[in-house]
Formats: C-alpha cells, structure tokens, sequence
C-alpha cells in the first residue's frame, strides 16, 4: 500500500470529509502496523507462545522419552547409524550428501578425538514428540509418499509404498530429531552439545521442503522452555540457505531471537518468513572468506548487545563452502573452521550453553569440514566437559 494512494483517496473523497477521514486513519494505522511487523517480533499470543502453557502440550513433552540420563563416560556428541540415508541408491539423485553423518563420526573416530563407544545414540521421536509442534494433519500427509518426495525434492520417492518410505527415509528424520531435542539438555548440563545431524530449518509446524521433513529446531526450542526452566533462546543460523521454517514458527515468540546470515539469491525465497528475522545478515553470492568472517564478527556484536540468552541453537551448515553447487558462497574449509569457533567462543564467553547441528552441506568433502572444525573446537578447549573444565 503507497502513500500515492492515499493523497489520491484523500484529494478525491473530499465530497465525504468524515468516511474519508475515518478510512485515512485506518489505512495510516494499517500502514504503521506493517512498519512495525517488519521491524519488530510483537509479544502477541500465538502458536508458538501459548504451546508451551497448553496443557495438552506440557503433558507431551514431559511424558517424551527423548530427554533421557546421559552418563558422564559419554561425550555430548549424538549420532546413530540410524542417521545415514540409503534408499537403493535414489538418495544419490539428491545433491545432499545423505551419509555426511556417519563420515563425519569415523572422521572423529580415525582422527583419535573421539571413542566410538562415547558416542550417545538418540531415541527416535514419536507421534506425540512431534505433535508438539507439528500438527496431525501435517504428520498424516506424510503418509502420503508423493508429500515425503517433494519435500525431499527426490520425485521416485513417491512411487514407492508409504511404509518404506517411512522406514528408509522419515524414521532417519525422526532419529535426528531426537538427537536435536536431546541435545539442549546435555548443552544445559555440559556447556555444549553437538548433533552429529538436524539442523531440518526449512520445516515449519504445517510445512516441510528443502529436505527437511521435521522442525527439529522448534521442537529442540519448545522442549528446552518446558523442561530446562529457561526463558530466552537465540537461534544463530549460518547455514547457507534462510531458516524459513524456524522463522516461522517463532513469528510473533519474543522469547526467541534468530539471528539469520544467508545467501538472500537461492531457495527457498521466503519473503514473509524474512519479517520475522530479528537480526538479518545477508551475504550474496560469490561472498569471499574475510569479507564473511567480518560480517559474523560485527553481527555477534550486534546479538550480544540485543539479546540475552540462556541457550543457543547454532545451526552450522556448510554449505558456505567454496564450490557448493546450491550456497554459492566462497568459504574456505579454514574458514568454516573460524567461523564455528568464533560462534562458540562467543557462548563461552558469555558461559551459554550451545547446542550445534550439522544441517546442509552438498559436496562430498563437508563430512571432512565438520570433523576438522570440531577437532579445533576440541584443541582450543571450547567443547571440553564443563564440570571438568
């Protein structure tokens, strides 16, 4: 709606002074209001406010088995083999690497940072995790094996029978985003946690695509408010893509701040969704390693001034890698490696927990990045144990 508009409504309803003056002021006040939405996270109730004070909800999430004891013999790294994608070989007709999970803990394993045996597995989450989130009609169109391929963007999927869809492609989702939701309470009781997987930003509560099937970041968020006994969450987004589903979900949620740097020329284009971004970095393609770094310095300043949070979701895509056929950034695998440490530095800095999840990456050599970066994180002392820190 332009002001050209209303000088013209005005210049030519001078016949009805009080309709006229009636209707300016509602288009004014309409006006403002669309200024404001684009500039600010209003505190209104909505789906992600109230979800937590539904009673329906609480009992779900605390009757979840997701949120289990973890020994202190174990490390806050989640992974199951259950992870890995292999569907006859039509995975591959996706450019997302769908065995990055598994390559990324035999690096970690190879390497002699990690104990396969330290490794905690997830549970798988049920109906009633996701219903906490996800509505019952959106997890029954994913019976639907013609839904589950569009939103994986692999068309055969949809010729085959929903239960091996089901077996072969959602029960990985589903273990992942047990892996998320379990992850905000090691962060909450070690300092730090990683999910060797997730990271599914693209999926909102009524709405997959983009490979993701599942909001496991949401659920992490809904999960930690109800059963941490914290108030304030701040996602950091630096995945290559915009985070359209978290953004969302967490409209109207004041108790969220999502920090969001993404390439604004490639999918999924999700303009609404942008409104609700609190802090919106935009990087453009051919973006080049320093100019990046820079970029991510002066907007964690910027957060940590804003906001002050008591957990924080750090999805870590690496799809900013130089040579990524969809992130179309320039950033060198050195340069993840800063990147990942410049976010943790700055939880630990200000001693909050983090939560950090994998998400996309499209070249083979992504599971090597991952692994290399946390093997820094690991010599600069940014993920060692709290209690024995």
């Amino acid at each position: 709606m332009s002001f050209t508009f209303i000088q013209k409504f005005v210049t030519e309803s001078t016949r009805f002074p009080y309709t006229s003056a009636f209707v300016l002021a509602f288009i004014t006040v309409a006006v403002a209001a669309v200024r404001f939405r684009r500039l600010s996270k209003p505190t209104s109730f909505t789906m992600s406010s109230s979800s937590v004070n539904d009673p329906v909800q609480r009992n779900r999430i605390f009757s979840s088995k997701l949120y289990f004891d973890v020994p202190r013999s174990k490390v806050p790294i989640i992974y199951s083999e259950s992870y890995d994608i292999s569907f006859l070989g039509i995975e591959k007709l996706h450019p997302f690497d769908s065995s990055k999970w598994g390559r990324v803990c035999r690096f970690l394993v190879s390497f002699g940072v990690l104990d396969k045996k330290c490794i905690v597995e997830p549970l798988e989450a049920s109906k009633d995790d996701l219903l906490v989130v996800h509505s019952e009609s959106y997890l029954n169109s994913l019976k639907e094996s013609s839904n589950v391929a569009t939103i994986i963007e692999v068309p055969p999927v949809g010729l085959f029978p929903n239960c091996l869809v089901q077996q072969k492609v959602l029960h990985p989702f589903r273990k992942q985003v047990g892996g998320t939701i379990l992850s905000a309470k090691l962060a909450k009781e070690r300092g730090w946690a990683i999910n060797v997987g997730g990271g599914f930003h693209h999926c909102s509560a009524e709405k997959g695509g983009g490979f993701c099937a599942y909001a496991d970041i949401s659920l992490c968020i809904h999960f930690a408010l109800v059963r941490l006994n914290i108030s304030r969450v701040m996602i950091i987004d630096l995945d290559a893509h915009q985070g359209n589903g978290h953004e969302t979900d967490f409209a109207y949620d004041s108790r969220v701040y999502i920090l969001d740097m993404y390439n604004p020329g490639i999918y999924p284009l999700d303009y609404e969704a942008r409104n609700y971004i609190n802090q919106k970095v935009e990087v453009k393609s051919g973006t080049l390693t320093e100019d990046y770094l820079q970029k991510l310095d002066e907007a964690l300043e910027v957060a940590g001034r804003s906001f002050d949070p008591e957990l924080i979701v750090y999805n870590a895509g690496t799809d900013i890698l130089d040579g990524d056929p969809l992130g179309r950034l320039k950033i060198s695998p050195d340069g993840i490696t800063l990147r990942d440490e410049k976010v943790f530095r700055f939880a630990r800095e200000k001693n909050i927990p983090i939560v950090m999840l994998t998400s996309g990456g499209y070249m083979k050599s992504s599971a090597r990045v991952i692994a290399d970066s946390i093997v820094n994180l690991s010599k600069k002392c940014l993920i060692e144990d709290k209690q024995d820190s």
